[in-house]
């Protein structure tokens, strides 16, 4: 209960706080950099309407300022010698891979709580999240602190999830909600003629994806590791675990020295463990699939979310083999 009444709160806080973004355009005080990236979501919500069919409705129509960077954290939780994360699950939304929370002190008293079990932990911190078309989601100073194209790309992500959401599929639904975003961003950008923003995009979508390559290989090794826990000593178990995790490290590290931004797991040296792992696959393991089944619907967007309604509806087994097919069809078009 107290999980839940965090939640509540926070998120009626949040809405109670708000102001209609006209509003917020209209005072005098409104500083021109907000002006500016608020009049731009604007633009943002009609394009991600007429040209995507999101389901914008009354979202990201008013504004709240944050205190900080982030609106909520999320807590990932996997067990030492696996890579599959606890699932938490809820009222109207199904199971999730992560445990968000308004209140840091909670996130952090939960992950002391996994750490204690000796479950590898990560708390990361989320930008902005959906509520499905529950409530109206406001924008905030998570999304207009970041530089324009991030911001719109991250709009486009979260309204995807009022397309299609399928209960106790987190990579489902991330990888999903992904794709929008870039092929969303893509169109925007070219619509707006901003190359040099088109490039920066590219260039992060490159790093995502061979470090996606990275994380896919190792994770791979570290799934045979783990499956020989009943014969190995758990010592030489966590050493060969932490030898893998160090060697994926420092080619991350390599990777980041030919990009301009930090790249998925911020700026090196970082240091991962199963959690991290497991989030990053979660939001980007189906990316390509999508991609390319938006391709087969000839950039149709609604015949695209008619599709992936389809598949959502597919049993699990023939879900997953499904989406291999695609990734393996897919090419990258940019």
């Amino acid at each position: 209960m107290g999980y839940y009444t965090q939640a509540i709160s926070g998120h009626v806080s949040l809405m109670m706080r708000s102001e209609p973004v006209e509003d917020v355009l209209q005072q005098p005080d409104t500083p021109p950099e907000l002006s500016k990236a608020l009049s731009t979501a604007q633009s943002a919500r009609t394009f991600a309407e007429r040209t995507l069919k999101l389901p914008v409705g009354g979202a990201f129509s008013s504004f709240v300022a944050l205190e900080h960077s982030w609106v909520v954290v999320n807590v990932v939780a996997v067990p030492e010698f696996s890579l599959s994360p606890k699932q938490w699950c809820y009222p109207f939304v199904g199971c999730q891979a992560y445990r968000g929370y308004f209140d840091l002190a909670m996130a952090q008293k939960t992950q002391k709580h996994f750490d204690n079990q000796g479950y590898d932990t990560f708390i990361g911190a989320v930008t902005a999240y959906s509520t499905l078309g529950w409530f109206d989601d406001p924008l905030h100073t998570g999304f207009t602190n970041l530089s324009e194209d991030r911001m719109i790309a991250l709009m486009f992500h979260e309204l995807a999830h009022r397309v299609v959401y399928l209960n106790g599929d987190t990579a489902f639904n991330e990888s999903f909600a992904t794709a929008v975003e870039l092929e969303g961003l893509r169109l925007w950008l070219e619509r707006e003629g901003q190359p040099e923003a088109f490039e920066r995009a590219l260039l992060r979508l490159e790093h995502r994806n061979r470090t996606l390559e990275l994380v896919s290989e190792t994770s791979e090794a570290l799934r045979h590791l783990y499956a020989q826990q009943d014969e190995l000593d758990r010592d030489l178990l966590r050493q060969r675990k932490q030898q893998m995790l160090d060697d994926l490290a420092s080619r991350y590290e390599a990777l980041a020295t030919h990009y301009p931004e930090p790249g998925p797991f911020g700026s090196a040296p970082v240091q991962l463990n199963n959690a991290k792992l497991a989030l990053f696959q979660q939001y980007n393991q189906h990316v390509p699939a999508f991609r390319q089944l938006l391709k087969e619907s000839n950039f149709d967007f609604e015949r695209f979310y008619e599709a992936v309604s389809r598949l959502s509806e597919q049993p699990e087994t023939e879900r997953a083999d499904t989406l291999n097919a695609l990734s393996k069809r897919f090419h990258e078009h940019f």
